[in-house]
C-alpha cells in the first residue's frame, strides 16, 4: 500500500499522498551545498562557492512564486496511517548522516584548498546553511517520543552548536509561544537584528534553566550525566575539537562562522514565524492555548517540500506531536506572500519587512491592540501610526479555552 502512496481508513476514506516522493526535494539543500566546492575543485572559481547563497535567496523564492500554493489536507481518518508509515520517518533520519557528512566535507575542503578570503567565508556560510537545515531536521525528530529519534536530533544539532534547541524549543518556546515572555517570538516593531540579540542568549539561558529544574525535581544534580543541556554542549565541543585536531587551526574560524550562520537561520525562522501575534490572557492569568492563528503560515509548495512542512507552522504549534506529512492547512490564517526562502531576505531589510508585514498583522488582528505582541518602546508610536485600539472587552475568552 505504502509504495503506491494510497491510504485507506477503516471508515472507507481513501487518500492518495501526491507529495510522498516530493519530500526528497529536501535533499536538494545538501546536494547544492556539496556542488559548490566540487565545482570549485574543477574551476578554482569562487563564483561556484557563492552559488548556493544565490539559489537560497534568489532562485528558491522565484520557484515558490511560480509553483504557487497547496492547501490540500489528508482526511483526519487517514492521519493515523500516515503517522504509522515508516517511510516519512526514514527520510528525516536519512538527513542526519548527510548533514554530518556535508559539514565534515566543507571543513576538509577549507583545510585542503588554498581559498581566498571570499571563498573561505562562502564555504563557511554553505556549511552554516546546512547546519540550519540540520536544525530543521532536529526540530522534526526532536518532537518525537522515540528515544532513537531524540538522540538523532541531538546529533544533527551538534554541528550548528545549537543542541540546546532540543530542550529550549520543546519545553520553552512551545509553552510560551506568542507571548511577551517568549524570547523566540518576535514583537511588532522589533527588527530581526534586535530580536536576534534578545533571542540567542535567552535561548541558552532558558534551556539551562529548564534542565536544571527538571533534574532538581527528580532529586538529581544539575551536573548529572543526565543533563541534556550538558550532553549537547559536550557533543558540539567533541565535534569541533576533533575537527580542529584532524584538520588543524585553519578550521577554527570556519567552525565559528558556520555555527553563527546556522544559528542565524534559526533566528530568521523564529523571527518570521510569530511576528506580532499574541495569545490572550484568561481570567486566571494564564494564556489561552496556542491556536493556529498564533503562527504565520505558508502553503508555498517548493519550500514546504524542502523544509518538511515547517511552514505549516500553525498546525505544528496547535498539535506539536504531528509529523510533517500530516500537518494541515486552515482557512483564514495569518499567511505569508512567499515561503521562508523569500521571507528571510525581506526580514533582513527592516523597513521593507515592516511595510510588508505590519499591514498583514493589522488585517489578521483587526487592529486590536490586545491581540498584538508589541515592542514596549514602540508601543505609543505604533498606536499613533496605525490607530490601534484595545478591544479586549469585546473579545472575552472564557476560561475553558
Amino acid at each position: 500500500m505504502s509504495s503506491a502512496a494510497i491510504f485507506k481508513a477503516d471508515n472507507g476514506d481513501v487518500y492518495v499522498d501526491k507529495k510522498r516522493h516530493m519530500w526528497l526535494v529536501s535533499l536538494l539543500i545538501p546536494a547544492l551545498a556539496i556542488a559548490g566546492p566540487l565545482l570549485y575543485m574543477e574551476t578554482r572559481s569562487d563564483i561556484f562557492l557563492w552559488m548556493f547563497i544565490a539559489f537560497w535567496y534568489l532562485v528558491f523564492p522565484v520557484i515558490d512564486f511560480l509553483m504557487g500554493e497547496d492547501s490540500s489536507n489528508p482526511p483526519e481518518s487517514v492521519v493515523p496511517l500516515l503517522e504509522a508509515d515508516p517511510y516519512y520517518r526514514y527520510i528525516t533520519m536519512l538527513h542526519v548522516p548527510i548533514v554530518i557528512a556535508t559539514f565534515i566535507f566543507c571543513g576538509w575542503f577549507v583545510a585542503n584548498y588554498d581559498l581566498s578570503v571570499s571563498g573561505y567565508i562562502a564555504t563557511a556560510l554553505i556549511a552554516g546553511y546546512v547546519g540550519g537545515h540540520g536544525l530543521n531536521i532536529g526540530h522534526e525528530l526532536g518532537h518525537k517520543k522515540n528515544r532513537v529519534d531524540q538522540w538523532l536530533a541531538k546529533i544533527v544539532l551538534a554541528p550548528a552548536a545549537y543542541g540546546h534547541f532540543f530542550i529550549e524549543h520543546n519545553r520553552g518556546h512551545h509553552k510560551q509561544v506568542a507571548t511577551p515572555e517568549d524570547p523566540a517570538s518576535s514583537k511588532m516593531g522589533e527588527n530581526i537584528y534586535s530580536f536576534g540579540l534578545r533571542e540567542l542568549p535567552n535561548a541558552i539561558v532558558r534551556a539551562a534553566r529548564i534542565e536544571k529544574e527538571r533534574l532538581e525535581k527528580d532529586g538529581k544534580s544539575a551536573w548529572s550525566i543526565e543533563n541534556e543541556f550538558l550532553q549537547t554542549i559536550s557533543m558540539t565541543l567533541g565535534c569541533y575539537i576533533a575537527m580542529a585536531v584532524w584538520l588543524g587551526p585553519v578550521v577554527i574560524p570556519f567552525l565559528i562562522l558556520c555555527a553563527l550562520w546556522s544559528m542565524w537561520q534559526l533566528t530568521s525562522a523564529n523571527y518570521v514565524e510569530h511576528y506580532g501575534l499574541l495569545r490572550q490572557k484568561l481570567p486566571s492569568g494564564r494564556y489561552e492555548r496556542p491556536q493556529p492563528h498564533h503562527s504565520w503560515n505558508s502553503n508555498h509548495v517548493f519550500s514546504n517540500w524542502a523544509l518538511f512542512h515547517l511552514q505549516r507552522h500553525s498546525d505544528h504549534h496547535a498539535n506539536a506531536t504531528r509529523s510533517y506529512q500530516s500537518l494541515r492547512h486552515f482557512e483564514n490564517l495569518p499567511s505569508f506572500p512567499n515561503g521562508y526562502f523569500g521571507m528571510f531576505p525581506i526580514a533582513y531589510i527592516p523597513w521593507l519587512w515592516f511595510k510588508v508585514m505590519d499591514k498583514r498583522l493589522l488585517d489578521v488582528t483587526d487592529g486590536d491592540l490586545s491581540r498584538i505582541n508589541i515592542l514596549p518602546e514602540k508601543r505609543e508610536a505604533l498606536i499613533a501610526k496605525y490607530g490601534l485600539v484595545d478591544k479586549s472587552a469585546e473579545n472575552h475568552i472564557p476560561e475553558a479555552a
